[in-house]
């Protein structure tokens, strides 16, 4: 598709209205970006990018905001419920908000918080495994990727258990009012999965303001407490500390979900190197890292421009919306070499599926974590694990991954 010539869908393309088979298989797409329009203009003051240094350079710099007020007034409706929690989570917010809440995130998923979460994701994904047992076929997503950052992350928050039944849903229906064109519909399931997620919190922020629980391993009493080792108080407010605990269930849920299902289809379909995993699984971590770009679970991300900026002779006015095509970034060719092919073993590796800077993710460390106990303990579980009939992908945009994977296990 990346032919001397431009393809014809390019001189019309739009992400609210892609070329068919864009959503199934984007990348043959973005190889057709990079080369012909890789600053590709999607209206008067938007635009796509998808060479690698020009997402890298827009993620560090200082003019690109990640403010999304602007931007998610006209899609979202200016005071809907979706709006409000769009706009009051860390990562749609700049400085001084952006660094008060994360500060108080990354004290809560410090490496050894996260070593100490490892034993209980090694029980919960034993856990599953031992479900899918005697059973000759299951879904790898809703019976296994899908099910463990819902635990993981209800776990941080000290969510009962008999509470965690919605949050999937919830957190489906509203990272889908990020997709470039949400229907009204898509619309209508985000507000109301807001309301009901918020509803849920606040029964829980009410109980656990009477009983704090251990701020170093419960992130809900932590930001309610604010840090006490920099001797900090949070900050705030009710609004802003319930919607970064939805924040924090969606990110972690969309995140892990479509890197272990993502993964685990990537090798499935890549046999020789599911097989080199297995004979080397010392090679676990690169592979994970190899995963993320190869199929990175977050394809678009976007930033807001305060001041003027120049990439590749263009000039960027103040104001112009920027969608980083990270999907896109991560096959670049000037920077991997055989970018369409899986190397689980490929070093240096500088994907930009977590994003860079400030706002790298929060949680990445914690994904990472969940990846590799989830690839590594199935796979060693169930060897001869195998596709069973057609996998259903998630056609979202921003987000990619599948809603049912089907396999067998023997």
């Amino acid at each position: 598709m990346s032919a001397v010539n431009p393809p014809d869908w390019l001189a019309t393309f739009t992400l609210a209205q892609p070329p068919a088979g864009f959503a199934v298989n984007p990348y043959p797409f973005y190889a057709a970006l990079r080369q012909h329009a890789p600053v590709c203009w999607l209206g008067s003051n938007s635009v796509l990018l998808t060479r690698y240094d020009d997402v890298l350079a827009v993620y560090r710099a200082s003019v690109a905001s990640s403010d999304k007020q602007v931007e998610f007034a006209p899609r979202l409706g200016l005071g809907t419920p979706i709006f409000e929690h769009h706009t009051s989570s860390l990562v749609f917010n700049d400085p001084p908000a952006h660094t008060r809440v994360r500060r108080l995130l990354m004290g809560a998923l410090n490496q050894r918080a996260i070593a100490r979460m490892e034993a209980g994701v090694l029980t919960l994904v034993d856990g599953l495994l031992d479900e899918m047992a005697g059973r000759s076929q299951v879904d790898l997503i809703d019976d296994f990727a899908a099910r463990i950052p819902v635990e993981v992350i209800g776990n941080l928050l000290a969510i009962p258990h008999a509470q965690r039944a919605p949050l999937r849903g919830w957190s489906l229906a509203i990272l889908s009012a990020l997709e470039p064109a949400p229907s009204a519909e898509t619309l209508a399931r985000a507000n109301t999965a807001v309301v009901d997620f918020l509803g849920c919190l606040r029964r829980l922020l009410e109980d656990r303001t009477r009983h704090p629980g251990d701020p170093q391993t419960d992130v809900l009493t932590r930001l309610l407490q604010g840090d006490a080792e920099r001797n900090e108080d949070a900050s705030l407010s009710e609004a802003e500390l319930l919607h970064n605990c939805i924040f924090l269930l969606n990110a972690g849920h969309e995140t892990t979900t479509n890197l272990i299902g993502n993964g685990l289809h990537a090798l499935l379909t890549h046999r020789s190197q599911l097989e080199r995993l297995q004979a080397q699984p010392e090679l676990l971590h690169s592979a994970v890292e190899e995963l993320l770009r190869f199929e990175s679970p977050l394809q678009l991300n976007n930033r807001r421009l305060t001041a003027p900026l120049a990439l590749r002779g263009v000039d960027l006015p103040s104001g112009c919306f920027v969608t980083l095509g990270v999907g896109a970034a991560n096959r670049d060719p000037l920077v991997f070499d055989q970018p369409d092919a899986l190397d689980i073993a490929r070093k240096p590796n500088n994907h930009l599926a977590f994003g860079q800077g400030a706002h790298a993710c929060s949680g990445m460390n914690v994904a990472r974590l969940e990846a590799r106990v989830a690839i590594g303990r199935l796979l060693s579980r169930y060897p001869r694990l195998a596709l069973a009939g057609t996998p259903l992908r998630d056609l979202r945009l921003r987000f990619r991954g599948f809603q049912h994977l089907p396999v067998e296990l023997d």
